[in-house]
């Protein structure tokens, strides 16, 4: 009998390590890419078969002065906002007295100059081309050379944003990458677009458009301005969208860098999963202060990702309640601009918001979002990207042959270890840990995003 039993328990525990062993293998095997049309139209309905008007055109940003003396007039209005308990700073959201401040600011002193503003947004070149029935805005920087140097080597970057960003954030980002350093052999020609639905680009009248289909108007838009090959740069949104350009057009992406990589592959949640708990396992320890675990996992989840649950599910909700309410839009905003750069800011009475960034780039910003009425069509991202799951989940599979570079600054709200990226990014060959920074580096840190970005691009020598 003894035997018996000996004999069924060996049996059972083979049918299961042979059960766990398929399941894994089928956990970590390659993904195949999903069939997208790559021509598929979002555009309003129309009458007559579609047409795609391909031309690239100059794009003028002005602002009718009647919205701006009509901004000024809604600022006028008494403020009623609550007062904010004692002691809170920001911990309850955007603090009523610090909002008070930038109010004030924006409607005395950041109008009465903005002139000056909307020609500092200027100073870029903009274009807008129609790609699938949207109307894309971007701007194309051109790289520069130096007299009696050695002209450097060009390579086309498409450089992209996220929520609730605009390309605002690479100001200061792009005139870097454009400019010959000593510390790189290259030089970048970039497109840097407003999503479809951020700023000055044509939201999707159809339900469906989520990571995946973004990213192949992405793709159509570098084949327009003439590059069918190219790098790949971006955070948030622009990660995530860089990651489905680069898993579906393998073909067209020479490399991939992001201030915000991760691995939502089925594997890649099942080892993140395991990090949490046995962080020994996955972490090298001298950047064991960037992987906190899952009881930090779990609380920034409760505590901050609240929006993204709003914006998933009623994304017109809310973005009605910000229409034509400049006060509610600038707190809903700037509210991250204060947390995503640092969770400790939290704690301070006015958010630290000036301790990266001055008022004037953090209006720039949210003045884009007003003066294109786009709050509520950016939000849809995060509405259309659950519509369209099936076809994230099908990219999130496909590991991406280009080589690739991450980088994580420290105040960032979640890292991902290399260990954990590994089957997403198998020519992972730049990874960056920074003890400043936070979500928005193009914005906060410049400098160091493009020290970073250039070290990866001389890794991978793409020559």
């Amino acid at each position: 009998m003894a035997n018996i039993w000996a004999r069924i328990l060996v049996a059972a525990v083979t049918i299961l390590v042979a059960v766990g062993y398929k399941n894994y293998r089928d956990l970590s095997a390659p993904g195949k890419r999903p069939d997208l049309d790559n021509q598929e139209y979002w555009g309003p309905t129309l009458k007559e078969p579609y047409r795609e008007n391909k031309a690239i055109l100059p794009f003028d940003i002005s602002v009718k002065p009647e919205v701006i003396e009509d901004l000024v007039s809604q600022l006028r209005r008494p403020l009623k906002a609550q007062a904010p308990l004692e002691g809170v700073g920001f911990k309850y959201g955007f603090n009523a007295n610090e909002l008070a401040k930038v109010v004030k600011y924006w409607r005395d002193t950041y109008l009465a100059k903005w002139s000056e503003r909307e020609q500092y947004l200027k100073k870029l070149d903009h274009y807008q081309t129609e790609i699938q029935g949207l109307k894309i805005h971007f701007i194309h920087a051109k790289p520069k050379q130096v007299k009696g140097q050695k002209p450097k080597k060009v390579l086309p970057l498409l450089l992209m944003h996220g929520w609730p960003g605009t390309v605002r954030e690479f100001y200061d980002f792009i005139p870097l990458l454009t400019t010959p350093s000593d510390k790189s052999d290259y030089v970048f020609e970039v497109i840097a677009p407003s999503l479809p639905g951020y700023g000055w680009s044509q939201g999707s009248s159809k339900t469906g458009f989520g990571v995946a289909q973004v990213a192949v108007v992405m793709r159509n838009l570098m084949l327009r301005v003439g590059f069918d090959k190219f790098l790949v740069q971006g955070g948030d949104w622009g990660s995530l969208i860089g990651s489905n350009v680069a898993s579906l057009f393998p073909e067209n992406v020479l490399g991939y860098h992001s201030n915000m990589c991760g691995n939502n592959s089925p594997m890649g949640q099942l080892r993140l999963l395991l990090a949490s708990f046995f962080p020994s396992w996955y972490v090298d320890s001298q950047y064991a202060d960037f992987y906190k675990g899952l009881g930090h996992l779990f609380g920034t989840i409760m505590e901050e990702m609240g929006y993204a649950h709003i914006q998933a599910s009623k994304p017109d909700t809310i973005g009605n309640a910000l229409i034509d309410n400049p006060t509610g839009l600038a707190s809903y905003i700037l509210e991250k601009f204060s947390t995503w750069t640092n969770t400790e800011f939290r704690l301070l009475p006015d958010g630290g918001l000036t301790k990266k960034f001055t008022y004037d780039q953090l209006l720039d910003n949210v003045m884009i979002y007003y003066v294109t009425n786009s709050i509520t069509t950016s939000m849809r991202l995060y509405s259309e990207s659950m519509v369209a799951s099936q076809f994230a989940l099908a990219v999130d599979s496909v590991p991406i042959q280009a080589k690739a570079g991450c980088a994580r600054f420290a105040h960032e709200i979640t890292h991902v270890p290399d260990s954990v990226l590994a089957n997403k990014f198998p020519n992972l060959v730049h990874s960056s840990h920074h003890k400043d920074g936070g979500h928005f580096p193009a914005f906060e840190l410049p400098q160091q995003l493009y020290d970073d970005f250039v070290s990866f691009v001389q890794k991978a020598n793409f020559s």
